[in-house]
């Protein structure tokens, strides 16, 4: 599938194809198509006849589906009736541009809650043998909380979303790293680092989807202040690009 892009003026409106635009609304490419045709969902052909459709018409269509939601039960086949998978209208953390986008398409991907994949767990373990530390997660984050998909030294499942260090992580591609939360504003009061598990460092690689969103982080975190080595570093991101592929994987299953 083609990755959605940035428009060429850089105004923040990306471009998608047809499938990822039916993957946002969660229905079929057909229904999408239909949509497209008769107008409900503006869209422009490029030179080479594909059909190409923005973000903005995709968020327009979902708040006239809301609008009339009890008019129109078609609206339910796509809008998500789990306000974990709503944007906050005032969050207390950090959110990405695209924030609204990206839920629906964790949505769409059905990750949350799903069973333990011993793929994801092999990659934890790793992580925490690379970089030497005693703790490791998978996370996904809703505009609720950030779910663990797979851990390692910690004991909890879940944590509120306002809590995550790894909110910050997915503002970016790179490597997002606090060497020492005490010394941090942003993390000195944290429920998670005045108590368990007690977070001193932090360092989280973004999880990216097919279509490029960030759908959470593979972080390792200790409970004393660190720094990483740089080849420890690049462990960790060949660690989280397998871990993109495997939502990837993920999602082409869920498909099938």
């Amino acid at each position: 599938m083609t990755k959605m892009k940035k428009t060429d003026a850089g105004d923040g409106d990306p471009i998608l194809t047809t499938s990822s635009a039916a993957r946002l609304l969660g229905v079929a490419v057909s229904t999408a198509q239909l949509w497209i045709e008769s107008g409900a969902l503006e869209s422009w052909k490029t030179p080479g006849g594909h059909r190409r459709v923005r973000l903005s018409a995709i968020t327009r269509l979902l708040k006239t589906r809301a609008d009339t939601a009890s008019a129109d039960s078609m609206a339910n086949a796509f809008i998500p009736t789990n306000v974990e998978f709503l944007p906050q209208s005032a969050p207390r953390y950090p959110v990405p541009g695209n924030e609204a986008a990206r839920l629906l398409a964790l949505n769409a991907l059905d990750i949350v809650e799903s069973a333990n994949d011993p793929v994801f767990d092999r990659l934890t373990w790793l992580a925490t043998q690379v970089t030497d530390t005693p703790m490791a997660l998978v996370t996904m984050l809703t505009a609720k909380r950030q779910w663990f998909k797979s851990r390692i030294g910690v004991d909890v499942n879940e944590t509120p979303r306002e809590w995550a260090f790894c909110s910050h992580a997915i503002l970016d591609d790179d490597a997002f790293i606090v060497e020492d939360a005490h010394a941090d504003h942003r993390f000195r009061n944290n429920p998670l680092v005045t108590g368990m598990p007690y977070i001193r460092f932090y360092a989280g690689i973004p999880l990216i989807d097919r279509d490029g969103f960030r759908m959470g982080t593979l972080c390792v975190l200790d409970r004393e202040p660190r720094r990483l080595r740089e080849k420890e570093i690049r462990a960790l991101r060949e660690l989280a690009a397998i871990a993109s592929d495997e939502l990837k994987r993920f999602d082409k299953v869920r498909a099938a």
